[in-house]
């Protein structure tokens, strides 16, 4: 927002230039972005935290330069005259001689005051009131209109001001509104309403949303000669979803919502007069009609002196003290000798506890008048229980040339169920419109009570739909190559209650080796991902680490697998479903894997050990089979290892083959087994021995040995 120096001096004479002011009003927490210089006069730009709704105009701001240099506050003169109260315990004030205010709803608007002005000429504003305006950002309406917004401004309170005439039956009430009811806002948009909109109305009509914007039909024109003026009070959160509700955002739905000031409200009614009377002629009622559903009661606050020195560190005299709080608005008594009661001004909404005094001490006096030191030093720095292994993970994924990423922990619903899914009892159906009967139920996704869109309603399940859509934006700005991990933290529902589980996922498409003068690009292949996981596992101890196809349906049926150590699942992998990169737009194949790292964390990290290499010869069998496609790699080298053969030392698939030659549901593969000892040069008879029960052990699996 925008202030203007010059009547900023209006109501406090401070005794420095305009960038003086502006350096000390930052340095107090009123922070000036930057002086420009427009038309002859300084202006501020100014970046006024949510929770200063007081500090939003020029009285506010000047009456922190007050306080600062400690100068006197002028009072802003406003015409006064006599105030028709309500009786107690009524919501409705007495009846004006021709008009009468109504509030039907007292939680949602606490105050309306208003005033009548008579026998008004329309027409243009003073030159003064115009080109302040202009030099905040708006633009000049009407003397009525600009009365209200050079208010505003000023005050900081925002005013409406009605055509008179234009409202049926004498009355003002505000309401809740009645299903179904429109209202043509000032922007010329007709607003459906709802019962859970504030707004103001006339004996038959909503003439306004209470807090946000005027009625269209009631609005300001060069045919009006009688005005009624608003100064009221709503309710914050009232206010706020209203805005939200209809897609507005004004000036006076930005002050109501965060917190306007209830006492101010007959000053700013009166002070809208009294610039309407002088630029628009008229006669004014001599009563202002002041309505009161209730009166916000905000407590006292104790402060202490000897939590100033505890806090800040400092000594702060008690008539420092009570000088900067009075400057500020604050009322204050002397309790005791170290005690003040501080009563809170009704402007002052973020102060609701001890400490906030403490903050509004140490601003004005100075933050840079705080000594220079250290705080004490309390013990060292404690490191995590898994760091180490984190470390290790990190160090890892980077070495394999995976970038990390960070996404948001918020998902859509149908994404929280989809890849929540993380393993199933059995590989026989697979499906993505849901959950098969053999397979295990998904668990439950954990709902937001207020999300921010229907795309972030759910806790993530999975980390994998955040990489898919990091994946995504870097293939639609033409990075083909990408290759992305993330860890952080999972969510189920689990009854009344959620586990919170802690993954690693990894995602990877394009090339895996680019092309060069040693030949063509490689793709990236599941076999790529594959190796890229078991490296990852190799730093943990484990002695059983298998694979199966018990895989979740958003990965692709021959293209995915599960890795099992010892029989217990730590992660998932394979290929995108066609299907799930189909619906994502996403033209290319795309590999991913999430690892389940507190299962993985139970193993411990693999210590690197020294072994000699053998200066004994190593010696090399090779055996052919012909085996059924349901014979796994896994399978086979489970069944070799049954045979506990220390000399085993090597085990690997030379070739397989797949033709008319071996029939169809078979193959032919070709097993180099490599022998060595440590100790000695290994006999014939022995190699022959162990090559023996190696057949046998294929054989029982339904390998046949080819000749």
């Amino acid at each position: 927002m925008r202030i203007l120096p010059s009547w900023l001096r209006e109501f406090v004479d401070v005794p420095a230039d305009d960038h003086q002011l502006a350096e000390a009003l930052t340095s107090a927490g009123i922070a000036v972005e930057s002086v420009q210089e427009e038309n002859g006069e300084s202006v501020y730009e100014m970046d006024i935290t949510t929770n200063r709704v007081d500090a939003m105009n020029h009285y506010g701001v000047a009456r922190e330069a007050s306080a600062i240099y400690d100068v006197e506050l002028k009072k802003v003169e406003a015409l006064s005259s006599p105030t028709i109260s309500p009786n107690d315990g009524e919501t409705m004030g007495h009846p004006h001689p021709n008009f009468s205010i109504l509030i039907d709803d007292p939680q949602g608007c606490a105050r309306y005051t208003a005033r009548i002005v008579r026998c008004v000429k329309i027409g243009a504003s003073p030159e003064l009131i115009v080109k302040r305006l202009e030099l905040l950002g708006s633009r000049s309406i009407n003397n009525a209109a600009d009365a209200t917004n050079y208010a505003l401004n000023e005050l900081g309170h925002p005013t409406h001001a009605f055509d008179l005439d234009l409202l049926e039956g004498g009355t003002i009430i505000v309401r809740r509104a009645r299903a179904g009811e429109v209202l043509k806002t000032l922007d010329g948009v007709d607003r459906t309403l709802t019962p859970e909109d504030l707004v103001i109305a006339d004996a038959s009509k909503p003439i306004a949303l209470a807090g946000v914007m005027g009625g269209f039909d009631t609005m300001i024109t060069e045919r009006t000669r009688n005005v009624l003026i608003e100064s009221a009070w709503f309710e914050p959160w009232t206010v706020r979803a209203m805005a939200k509700r209809h897609g507005m955002h004004t000036d006076a739905s930005h002050r109501f919502e965060r917190g306007a000031d209830y006492g101010v409200t007959p000053l700013a009614c009166d002070r809208v007069a009294e610039l309407i009377l002088q630029s628009a002629g008229g006669q004014l009622d001599p009563e202002r009609i002041d309505a009161i559903g209730r009166t916000p009661e905000r407590a006292p606050l104790t402060l202490r002196s000897s939590e100033v020195r505890r806090h800040l560190g400092i000594e702060i005299a008690a008539d420092q003290i009570e000088r900067i709080l009075r400057r500020l608005g604050f009322g204050l008594t002397r309790t005791v000798a170290d005690e003040f009661g501080v009563h809170v001004p009704s402007w002052r909404l973020d102060v609701e506890r001890e400490i906030d005094l403490l903050e509004e001490i140490a601003r004005i006096d100075g933050y840079n008048k705080f000594p220079n030191t250290l705080p004490p030093f309390v013990g060292a720095v404690v490191e995590l229980p898994d760091e180490g292994k984190n470390a290790k993970v990190r160090r890892t994924m980077l070495a394999l040339g995976y970038n990390e990423a960070i996404s948001i922990t918020f998902i859509s619903e149908k994404e929280a169920r989809t890849f929540g899914h993380f393993e199933k009892t059995h590989s026989s159906k697979r499906s993505l419109s849901g959950a098969p009967t053999d397979e295990a139920p998904a668990p439950e996704p954990l709902l937001l009570a207020n999300p921010l869109s229907e795309e972030a309603r759910c806790m993530r399940t999975s980390l994998l739909p955040g990489l898919l859509t990091l994946a995504a934006y870097n293939l639609n700005r033409g990075t083909t190559d990408v290759r992305l991990f993330e860890s952080g933290d999972v969510f189920e529902k689990r009854g009344d209650s959620f586990d919170e589980g802690r993954h690693l996922g990894f995602i990877a498409t394009g090339d895996a080796q680019p092309a060069s003068v040693h030949g063509p690009a490689q793709p990236y292949t599941f076999f790529h991902m594959k190796g890229d996981l078991e490296e990852l596992l190799a730093g943990f101890e484990h002695n059983a680490l298998a694979f199966d196809t018990n895989t979740p349906p958003y990965l692709h049926p021959a293209r995915s697998a599960r890795a099992l150590i010892n029989d217990e699942t730590v992660a998932i992998f394979g290929q995108l479903h066609p299907e799930q990169a189909a619906e994502r737009k996403i033209k290319q194949d795309v590999y991913l894997a999430e690892v389940m790292l507190d299962r993985l964390y139970r193993h411990a990290l693999r210590e690197p050990r020294y072994r000699r290499i053998s200066k004994f010869p190593a010696v090399k069998r090779d055996f052919s089979f012909v085996l059924d496609d349901a014979v796994t790699w896994e399978k086979i080298g489970s069944a070799i290892a049954e045979l506990r053969i220390p000399e085993l030392v090597d085990l690997q698939p030379a070739e397989i083959y797949r033709g008319e030659k071996v029939g169809s549901g078979k193959y032919s593969l070709l097993l180099r087994a490599n022998f060595q000892s440590e100790e000695r040069t290994l006999r014939d008879d022995e190699v022959a021995q162990w090559s023996a029960q190696i057949i046998a052990k294929l054989e029982a699996i339904g390998g046949a040995l080819r000749a």
